[in-house]
């Protein structure tokens, strides 16, 4: 017998909506990726999602409110992350560099795990933001990394312009190769998605940051996020 208000509870329109409402999700992160917002419409929403064309509007309104939806949702998984990677972190590690070395690659590895994250804020930056001023969780995910490193590198002290500095460091230097995988990668020969290319530049960032910061760098395994 089901437990009143578990899943297996719920009536199956109930049920059903929520998966319906999530393959919507996915299905408008995916093309205002690859696409742009003014390219897509919720028409190829919604077949692309396997629904009618009407099912997204109707469960999200506009365009609009459906594409700020896709944004807080993947900004809101940016802050899970930096949570996360900090608690284990500092779970194992106590010296600065180790968790140096931990927080630089556990964002490394968010970012290269979610290609369509890094495609939906470039596609963001060649609009002048307008669609990120109105979704709160883009200023809280800042915000929440420049706290975690200010406190876990006791910078707070210190400049207060340190740790912002040093996140934009941190994020254009992963950042980069995603972006110009078809430009600059490609004149090097290099392929951001050969995983020997991704760890060689996982380690280099994490050695980067430490010299800048004058911290010595970590044995590899400690350089690893767990």
């Amino acid at each position: 017998m089901a437990v009143p208000g578990s899943p297996a509870s719920l009536p199956d329109r109930e049920r059903n909506a929520a998966r319906t409402r999530e393959a919507v999700l996915d299905a408008a992160e995916a093309l205002f990726a690859e696409r742009g917002y003014e390219a897509t419409s919720l028409g190829d929403i919604g077949a692309a999602a396997g629904v009618s064309r009407g099912t997204p509007g109707y469960f999200f309104g506009t365009k609009l409110e459906l594409h700020r939806a896709v944004l807080e949702r993947c900004l809101e998984q940016v802050r899970a992350a930096v949570r996360s990677g900090r608690e284990r972190v500092r779970a194992r590690a106590h010296e600065p560099a180790d968790i140096v070395a931990g927080v630089v690659g556990e964002y490394f590895e968010y970012i290269t795990a979610n290609p369509n994250f890094v495609r939906l804020m470039e596609w963001e930056a060649l609009a002048g933001g307008r669609h990120l001023r109105e979704v709160p969780p883009h200023v809280a995910a800042a915000q929440e990394a420049v706290s975690a490193l200010a406190e876990e590198l006791d910078l707070a002290s210190g400049d207060p312009a340190e740790a912002p500095q040093l996140l934009l460091s941190i994020i254009g230097m992963s950042w980069f190769p995603l972006v110009h995988s078809s430009t600059v990668l490609a004149a090097l020969g290099l392929d951001p998605l050969d995983p020997g290319f991704l760890e060689q530049r996982r380690r280099h960032v994490v050695a980067l940051v430490l010299r800048g910061l004058g911290l010595p760098e970590p044995s590899l395994s400690e350089a690893r996020p767990a």
